[in-house]
């Protein structure tokens, strides 16, 4: 199907929208899955925790990635979405990513699913700090790492804001300066679950809304895809857009294979100057 087909079910509709990886590309972060990801193998809950060679990879990695994300600016999509909550069509975003570019362009009710790279949390105590005071002091700890890392090159950022660094073998981190226990940063690794409150939070935003619009997400793991079923069961209707197949296919009442930002910016203004009418 094409883009008509999605402008024609989905006007008039109040919209609670779905969104992944694939949305957040054209803003340079590459998903997991497409043709141009480099190599990556995300890190488990299981590894993180139990290991600490693991945990200092992964800080060093981050050390990089945490910063590229930061800078990173929406693109055309995230800017239609929130255009279209402006307009009072999309009813509220849950989003997959981590990156916080629908903030950023605009989005108010916005469910970050999986976190966000922006907060670091201890597993002991549930103390929070932001990534960028965590950031200060892992700076005095390894001076002139990023420096290091950069001259390099090569360095790619992943959508869990992890980073492609070749050695992270001297990197030093830190641990909860209130408890001494284990930092992590507030995103839900594999093999962790969302927290229940969270899940709550975004079926309560299908259910009030006439359509879910899924936008970049291939809709591998169930974390995105429940909310698909869940709709479905309800009665509503489900428009997918994406490139590629994803698990969702045979759910869609429409499926448009195609980029997230032009499709989006194209919705926006169909959709728009139908609840103008």
């Amino acid at each position: 199907m094409d883009a008509p087909d999605l402008v024609s079910l989905l006007a008039g509709q109040r919209l609670a929208v779905l969104t992944g990886a694939g949305l957040s590309t054209d803003s340079g972060i590459p998903d997991y899955r497409g043709p141009d990801s480099p190599p990556s193998n995300p890190m488990t809950i299981r590894q993180f925790t139990s290991d600490p060679e693991y945990r200092q990879r992964y800080w060093a990695r981050n050390h990089i990635g945490w910063r590229h994300m930061a800078a990173t600016l929406p693109n055309a999509g995230h800017r239609a979405l929130a255009a279209l909550e402006r307009a009072g069509v999309v009813h509220g975003v849950i989003t997959q990513n981590v990156d916080l570019l629908h903030t950023k362009a605009g989005s108010r009710n916005v469910v970050d699913l999986h976190g966000t790279y922006a907060r670091v949390v201890c597993l002991s105590c549930g103390t929070g700090m932001s990534r960028a005071d965590l950031a200060d002091r892992l700076e005095a700890l390894n001076p002139g790492f990023i420096e290091r890392a950069e001259r390099v090159g090569g360095i790619a950022v992943a959508p869990d804001a992890d980073a492609m660094v070749s050695d992270t073998s001297a990197f030093r981190f830190v641990d909860c300066p209130n408890c001494g226990g284990m930092l992590k940063p507030d995103i839900v690794y594999f093999g962790e679950s969302v927290p229940k409150a969270r899940v709550a939070e975004a079926y309560s935003l299908v259910d009030a809304a006439d359509a879910l619009l899924v936008a970049g997400s291939s809709l591998t793991v169930f974390s995105g895809l429940r909310f698909v079923r869940h709709a479905v069961a309800a009665g509503k209707p489900v428009a997918i857009v994406n490139r590629g197949v994803t698990r969702g296919d045979p759910l869609a009442t429409v499926k448009v294979d195609g980029g997230c930002s032009e499709l989006l910016a194209l919705l926006a203004d169909e959709l728009a100057e139908v609840a103008r009418r």
